[in-house]
């Protein structure tokens, strides 16, 4: 079971542009959306919110408490100053304990790979799998045997998992984690395309974020978080 995640979050009456004064203060504004509630308007200290982030990602429940008030919830989008990179705010989603949830869970593959040392190429084509569960149940990383993984053409699929008890992974089966190739296959492709070979295989999928536009609104980039609100000071 994966370990508890912690965040004191404190209410806050000031939105839009009059939020750059909270990050000079040190803090990052955050939203949370709960079950079609009003959205309660939150704000962090930078560390506290930025650790969790990193701890969190969008696949691990976090216990949020903000004065005597305390919600389960995932983040469902982050906003972040493109110049700098620098996460400047949040969006939660409020979860119920007993209610199974979906989210984007990480794939890593284990260290001892056949074909890698052959010398051969592995390319991993699935960064993460789509699951549902209870938010209890959700694993910080799905790992994935990668002994099969031999001779050129030996591939993993999503098939392949072995589900933790209490998860349903709702990728579709026959999407690929990973393929051997021949090295010098994948090199003699590359130069007949000019460097663009990769273009032929299958492309790893990345989670969303949402950056800060110029006119210092976030643009939210995962459908349904049009509401979240984000601004950064213009230097």
């Amino acid at each position: 079971m994966a370990e508890d995640i912690s965040l004191k979050l404190e209410e806050r009456t000031v939105v839009g542009k009059q939020v750059r004064q909270l990050r000079r203060d040190g803090f990052i504004p955050a939203v949370i959306h709960d079950h079609g509630k009003p959205s309660v308007h939150v704000m962090g200290k930078y560390p506290d919110v930025y650790k969790v982030y990193r701890q969190a990602g969008r696949h691990h429940a976090i216990k949020l408490s903000v004065g005597d008030k305390n919600y389960t919830a995932l983040i469902k989008t982050t906003a972040f100053e493109p110049r700098k990179h620098v996460l400047s705010h949040v969006v939660f989603g409020a979860v119920e304990a007993n209610e199974k949830v979906t989210a984007e869970i990480p794939i890593r593959l284990t260290d001892d790979i056949p074909a890698e040392r052959a010398s051969l190429l592995v390319i991993k084509h699935l960064e993460s799998v789509e699951v549902e569960a209870l938010p209890k149940d959700l694993p910080d990383e799905i790992i994935v045997d990668a002994a099969t993984l031999v001779e050129v053409g030996d591939k993993l699929s999503v098939s392949d998992i072995v589900i933790p008890e209490g998860v349903v992974i709702i990728t579709e089966p026959e999407h690929a984690i990973a393929t051997v190739y021949e090295p010098s296959a994948v090199q003699a492709a590359n130069d007949a395309l000019a460097g663009e070979a990769e273009d032929i295989l299958p492309e790893a999928e990345e989670g969303a974020e949402a950056e800060v536009g110029e006119d210092g609104e976030a643009v939210a980039t995962e459908a349904g978080d049009e509401s979240a609100e984000a601004t950064v000071e213009k230097k």
